[in-house]
């Protein structure tokens, strides 16, 4: 049995802003992810990610969809894996929302 963690970041961005910035730091953080997983993979669907990773042996899937005002992220822990759920919950909460606050790019 699955155990989800479910995180709602808020935004002040366009739904376009947002993806972009989401896709980004995505791309910044996978490196850092390395240490705790052996792979990640990830499939964008307009404003959806569906990702699958592999962390301590266990297969981590999740989504991440964003809206107009926020965005959701979605993370199906394996039981194994149940007990760091709070962990996983406040590393999405500080690393979303450091991805949605950063200042815009300079034009």
């Amino acid at each position: 049995m699955k155990k989800p963690v479910i995180v709602t970041l808020p935004h002040q961005h366009t739904k376009m802003e947002a993806t972009r910035r989401i896709r980004d730091g995505i791309t910044k953080i996978k490196p850092q992810l390395a240490s705790f997983s052996s792979s990640l993979e990830e499939e964008w669907a307009d404003d959806r990610m569906s990702f699958r990773m592999a962390m301590m042996g266990q297969s981590v899937t999740g989504r991440i969809e964003v809206m107009d005002s926020s965005v959701r992220v979605e993370v199906d822990l394996p039981w194994v894996l149940a007990a760091i759920a709070e962990r996983v919950r406040g590393q999405i909460e500080k690393r979303g929302k450091q991805i949605l606050l950063e200042n815009k790019r300079s034009a």
